[in-house]
Protein backbone atom coordinates (compact mmCIF):
# COMPACT_ATOMS: atom_id res chain seq x y z
CA UNK A 1 0.00 0.00 0.00
CA UNK A 2 2.51 2.39 0.98
CA UNK A 3 5.42 1.12 -1.62
CA UNK A 4 6.17 4.88 -2.41
CA UNK A 5 4.28 6.93 -0.64
CA UNK A 6 5.27 5.98 3.22
CA UNK A 7 3.56 8.26 5.92
CA UNK A 8 5.67 9.14 8.02
CA UNK A 9 5.04 12.50 8.94
CA UNK A 10 1.38 11.09 10.15
CA UNK A 11 2.91 7.84 12.13
CA UNK A 12 5.48 10.19 13.76
CA UNK A 13 2.41 12.98 14.41
CA UNK A 14 0.18 10.25 15.50
CA UNK A 15 2.66 8.58 17.83
CA UNK A 16 3.27 11.45 19.78
CA UNK A 17 -0.29 12.47 20.19
CA UNK A 18 -1.17 8.97 21.38
CA UNK A 19 2.12 8.77 24.08
CA UNK A 20 1.04 12.34 25.19
CA UNK A 21 -2.38 10.87 26.33
CA UNK A 22 -2.01 6.99 26.51
CA UNK A 23 0.35 5.16 28.75
CA UNK A 24 2.54 2.73 27.72
CA UNK A 25 1.20 -0.42 29.98
CA UNK A 26 -2.61 0.16 28.85
CA UNK A 27 -4.27 -2.80 26.78
CA UNK A 28 -4.74 -1.06 22.80
CA UNK A 29 -7.56 -2.44 20.51
CA UNK A 30 -6.87 -0.88 17.45
CA UNK A 31 -10.01 -1.05 14.83
CA UNK A 32 -8.47 -2.20 11.47
CA UNK A 33 -5.88 -5.01 10.73
CA UNK A 34 -2.51 -4.74 11.26
CA UNK A 35 -0.16 -2.43 9.30
CA UNK A 36 2.83 -0.97 9.70
CA UNK A 37 1.40 1.50 12.08
CA UNK A 38 0.52 -1.76 14.39
CA UNK A 39 4.05 -2.35 14.22
CA UNK A 40 5.40 0.77 15.05
CA UNK A 41 3.54 0.88 18.14
CA UNK A 42 4.34 -2.38 19.54
CA UNK A 43 8.03 -1.59 18.87
CA UNK A 44 7.52 1.37 20.86
CA UNK A 45 6.06 -0.80 23.85
CA UNK A 46 2.46 -0.26 23.11
CA UNK A 47 0.63 -3.51 23.71
CA UNK A 48 -2.12 -3.88 20.47
CA UNK A 49 -4.78 -6.41 19.36
CA UNK A 50 -6.11 -5.30 16.13
CA UNK A 51 -9.45 -6.20 14.24
CA UNK A 52 -9.09 -8.83 11.87
CA UNK A 53 -10.37 -6.82 9.01
CA UNK A 54 -14.79 -7.62 9.47
CA UNK A 55 -16.64 -5.02 8.33
CA UNK A 56 -17.29 -2.84 11.67
CA UNK A 57 -20.64 -1.30 10.20
CA UNK A 58 -22.07 -4.51 10.63
CA UNK A 59 -19.99 -6.53 12.89
CA UNK A 60 -19.24 -5.26 16.22
CA UNK A 61 -17.53 -8.55 17.86
CA UNK A 62 -14.49 -7.42 18.35
CA UNK A 63 -15.09 -4.34 19.96
CA UNK A 64 -17.56 -5.72 22.07
CA UNK A 65 -15.41 -8.72 23.22
CA UNK A 66 -12.54 -6.82 23.51
CA UNK A 67 -11.19 -5.95 27.97
CA UNK A 68 -8.88 -3.19 26.26
CA UNK A 69 -9.27 0.03 28.05
CA UNK A 70 -7.82 1.89 24.96
CA UNK A 71 -9.68 1.76 21.34
CA UNK A 72 -7.74 3.65 18.21
CA UNK A 73 -8.64 4.13 15.01
CA UNK A 74 -6.30 5.75 13.17
CA UNK A 75 -7.73 6.14 9.35
CA UNK A 76 -10.82 3.88 9.60
CA UNK A 77 -13.91 5.59 10.25
CA UNK A 78 -13.88 7.37 6.59
CA UNK A 79 -14.45 4.26 5.49
CA UNK A 80 -17.29 3.22 6.98
CA UNK A 81 -20.87 4.16 6.10
CA UNK A 82 -22.00 4.21 9.47
CA UNK A 83 -19.43 5.12 11.95
CA UNK A 84 -21.91 5.91 14.74
CA UNK A 85 -22.59 2.72 15.50
CA UNK A 86 -19.24 0.64 16.44
CA UNK A 87 -18.51 4.16 18.14
CA UNK A 88 -21.63 3.51 20.57
CA UNK A 89 -20.26 -0.40 21.14
CA UNK A 90 -17.07 0.75 22.36
CA UNK A 91 -16.64 -1.13 26.24
CA UNK A 92 -13.61 1.01 26.81
CA UNK A 93 -13.02 4.21 28.26
CA UNK A 94 -10.90 5.75 26.04
CA UNK A 95 -10.32 6.56 22.28
CA UNK A 96 -7.44 7.89 20.18
CA UNK A 97 -8.88 8.44 16.62
CA UNK A 98 -7.96 9.91 13.73
CA UNK A 99 -9.40 10.98 10.38
CA UNK A 100 -8.42 12.80 6.77
CA UNK A 101 -9.72 16.18 6.85
CA UNK A 102 -12.38 17.20 3.95
CA UNK A 103 -10.23 18.96 1.58
CA UNK A 104 -12.26 21.39 -0.84
CA UNK A 105 -9.67 21.62 -3.77
CA UNK A 106 -9.43 17.26 -3.63
CA UNK A 107 -12.49 15.06 -4.31
CA UNK A 108 -13.30 12.10 -1.82
CA UNK A 109 -10.65 9.37 -1.96
CA UNK A 110 -11.85 6.27 -3.95
CA UNK A 111 -9.36 3.34 -5.09
CA UNK A 112 -11.00 1.70 -8.03
CA UNK A 113 -9.76 -2.03 -7.49
CA UNK A 114 -10.40 -2.04 -3.86
CA UNK A 115 -13.48 -1.74 -2.24
CA UNK A 116 -12.40 -1.46 1.29
CA UNK A 117 -9.65 1.39 -0.05
CA UNK A 118 -12.64 4.19 -0.13
CA UNK A 119 -13.68 7.27 1.44
CA UNK A 120 -17.70 6.92 2.17
CA UNK A 121 -16.99 10.07 4.32
CA UNK A 122 -14.55 12.68 4.52
CA UNK A 123 -15.38 14.81 7.61
CA UNK A 124 -14.96 18.49 8.56
CA UNK A 125 -13.39 18.74 12.43
CA UNK A 126 -16.64 19.75 13.70
CA UNK A 127 -18.48 17.10 12.08
CA UNK A 128 -16.13 14.61 13.87
CA UNK A 129 -16.72 16.39 16.96
CA UNK A 130 -20.61 16.35 16.37
CA UNK A 131 -20.55 12.61 15.75
CA UNK A 132 -18.17 11.13 18.68
CA UNK A 133 -20.36 13.58 21.19
CA UNK A 134 -23.30 12.02 19.97
CA UNK A 135 -22.02 8.84 20.26
CA UNK A 136 -21.13 9.50 24.21
CA UNK A 137 -17.64 10.99 23.84
CA UNK A 138 -15.94 13.94 25.24
CA UNK A 139 -12.93 15.11 22.99
CA UNK A 140 -10.18 15.94 25.59
CA UNK A 141 -7.58 17.29 23.25
CA UNK A 142 -7.19 17.24 19.55
CA UNK A 143 -4.80 18.24 16.72
CA UNK A 144 -4.79 19.11 13.30
CA UNK A 145 -1.53 18.78 10.56
CA UNK A 146 -0.56 19.28 7.09
CA UNK A 147 0.41 16.68 4.44
CA UNK A 148 2.71 18.61 2.21
CA UNK A 149 3.78 16.89 -1.22
CA UNK A 150 7.01 17.27 -2.82
CA UNK A 151 5.07 18.80 -5.99
CA UNK A 152 4.99 21.91 -7.81
CA UNK A 153 0.94 23.20 -8.64
CA UNK A 154 -1.64 24.46 -6.86
CA UNK A 155 -3.06 21.96 -4.92
CA UNK A 156 0.57 20.62 -3.55
CA UNK A 157 0.66 24.37 -2.05
CA UNK A 158 -2.74 24.11 -0.72
CA UNK A 159 -1.39 20.70 0.80
CA UNK A 160 1.45 22.39 2.98
CA UNK A 161 -0.72 25.13 4.49
CA UNK A 162 -4.16 23.30 4.65
CA UNK A 163 -4.56 20.96 7.72
CA UNK A 164 -5.59 17.40 6.36
CA UNK A 165 -5.34 15.52 9.15
CA UNK A 166 -7.29 15.50 12.76
CA UNK A 167 -6.42 13.37 15.69
CA UNK A 168 -8.70 13.55 18.85
CA UNK A 169 -8.66 11.63 22.57
CA UNK A 170 -11.37 11.48 23.76
CA UNK A 171 -13.34 9.76 27.11
CA UNK A 172 -16.68 7.82 27.69
CA UNK A 173 -19.14 10.06 29.09
CA UNK A 174 -20.88 8.16 31.88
Amino acid sequence: MYEKNFPHKRYQETLDFLEKHISKDSQLLDLGVENPLTERLKSTGYQVENTKGEDLDLDFSSVIHSNANVVTAFEIFEHLIAPFNVLREIKADKLVTSIPLSLWFSPAYRCKTDKWDRHYHEFEDWQFDWLLEKAGWKIIDSKKWTNPVNKIGIRPLLRKITPRYYIVYAERVS
